[in-house]
C-alpha cells in the first residue's frame, strides 16, 4: 500500500484510539454503587485562592466499598474540601472526624441505575461520534493523496480499511457500554 495512504489509516486509527480512551474515562465516573476515588476526579479545592484538582492536595482512599475518605495534606482544607464536594453536586454529603473527611456512597435506587445507564450510552453515542469523524477525516485524507499518486483501486482498498477500523471500534463502545451496563443494573 501507498505509504501516504498507509499514514492517514493510522492516524485515524490514532484518533479513534482516543474516542476509546476517552469514553474508557468518562466511564469511569459513572458511579457503579461501588465507592471509587474517580468518582471525585472532577472535583476543584480552593487551595489558597486557587482552584485545583482534589487529588493535588489530599489523598482520596476507599476503606470499604461504601465510603471514600479523603486525607487532606493540610488540616485547615477540611472545610473547603467538603465545600468543593458539595459544590461539585454529585449527591454526597460529606462528613469530617477531625482529620478526614468521610463520605459514604449511598446505594442506588433502580430510577438512578437507570438514569446511569442513559449516562453510559450517552458516553458512548460521543465515542461513537468521534470515531465516524475521524473515519470522515480519514477519508478526506485519502481523497487528497488519490488526486496525485493514488489508482482508484488503492483508494477503495484505503476507504475499505478505514470502515473495517470503524466497524471494530464501534463494536469495541458497544462491548464497553455492555459491560458498564451490566455493572450499573447488579444489585
Amino acid at each position: 500500500m501507498n505509504p501516504n495512504a498507509q499514514f492517514a489509516i493510522d492516524t485515524t486509527k490514532e484518533k479513534m484510539d482516543k474516542a476509546i480512551s476517552h469514553l474508557e474515562n468518562e466511564l469511569t465516573k459513572v458511579r457503579t454503587g461501588r465507592a471509587n476515588p474517580s468518582m471525585l476526579e472532577g472535583v476543584r479545592v480552593d487551595y489558597y485562592g486557587n482552584m485545583t484538582p482534589l487529588n493535588q492536595v489530599a489523598n482520596v482512599s476507599t476503606p470499604d466499598a461504601r465510603s471514600l475518605m479523603i486525607q487532606p495534606w493540610e488540616k485547615s482544607m477540611i472545610e473547603p474540601i467538603q465545600k468543593a464536594i458539595q459544590a461539585a453536586n454529585l449527591g454526597f454529603n460529606p462528613g469530617n472526624n477531625g482529620n478526614t473527611v468521610i463520605i459514604n456512597v449511598p446505594a442506588l435506587t433502580e430510577d438512578r441505575r437507570k438514569d446511569l445507564v442513559k449516562k453510559a450510552k450517552s458516553e458512548g453515542e460521543n465515542a461513537k461520534v468521534g470515531i465516524r469523524k475521524a473515519r470522515q477525516e480519514g477519508n478526506e485524507a485519502v481523497k487528497k493523496i488519490t488526486k496525485p499518486t493514488l489508482t482508484l483501486d488503492e483508494t477503495k482498498e484505503a476507504e475499505a480499511k478505514i470502515q473495517e477500523l470503524t466497524d471494530s471500534y464501534i463494536m469495541k463502545v458497544d462491548k464497553h457500554l455492555e459491560q458498564k451496563e451490566k455493572e450499573i443494573l447488579t444489585v
